[in-house]
């Protein structure tokens, strides 16, 4: 998280108690939501990760900064792309002909996400990490470089996050979808400069809306016949 190394271990530790409530929540209601549900555990632990890059930042050690920074990297380039179609093809019904769609988001996810991901393992030194303006900067290098410009691999990255809550069936993963729109605007209007950390950020605090639409069970009170 942006700021500091305290303020990404407090929000890894909220984000985390929420999730774990949340998923408590979601196998009592209905257990099509758990995949959802875990969504802020995961973005926790993405802020615990974060933290660690303060550390080593903070130690000037190499080794902490690059393999807490994989860690962060290994969910916004790998981890939200697959499970975010996956978990919105989980909690559809089961005769929705929005679920092939879904589940072919979620391969294209995976392996957009894999070819971002495994090159830097390959090449420790495309991971590069700085402090800019009192928040953590990844100017990493990435396979796709060699292909597109960066803002190509962001559309093909924003597409692949916001398109699968506009196929749900239910209004209100939509509206989680214009949550990740309006993050999205916010971190290029404002935040450019550590756009990665920023977006990590509201991004991990808008799965709490999600934490919303599972314990007021909005799903099911939406379309009951859907749900059950």
């Amino acid at each position: 998280m942006c700021m500091s190394e305290s303020v990404s271990f407090i929000a890894a530790g909220a984000l985390v108690t929420s999730g774990v409530f949340t998923t408590w929540k979601a196998y009592k209601i209905n257990i099509r939501y758990l995949p959802v549900a875990v969504m802020p555990i995961f973005a926790g632990i993405q802020q615990f990760m974060e933290g660690h890059v303060w550390m080593g930042l903070t130690a000037n050690n190499p080794e902490m900064v690059w393999w807490a920074a994989m860690g962060f990297i290994l969910f916004s380039w790998l981890m939200w792309p697959t499970w975010i179609p996956f978990s919105i093809y989980f909690l559809e019904p089961k005769d929705s002909k929005r679920k092939k769609p879904l589940l072919l988001f979620a391969l294209a996810g995976l392996i957009f996400g894999l070819t971002l991901y495994v090159p830097h393992l390959i090449n420790p030194d495309w991971v590069k990490v700085h402090i800019s303006n009192q928040s953590i900067a990844y100017e990493d290098t990435m396979l796709l470089d060699y292909i597109m410009p960066r803002w190509g691999t962001y559309a093909i990255y924003m597409v692949l996050l916001i398109t699968p809550p506009m196929l749900s069936s239910y209004r209100h993963i939509h509206w989680f979808g214009l949550t990740l729109i309006g993050v999205i605007a916010i971190v290029w209007t404002f935040f450019v400069y550590a756009n990665i950390s920023f977006f990590c950020l509201l991004a991990g605090l808008a799965t709490m809306h999600l934490a919303y639409i599972i314990i007021r069970n909005k799903c099911g009170q939406e379309c009951k016949v859907l749900f059950t």
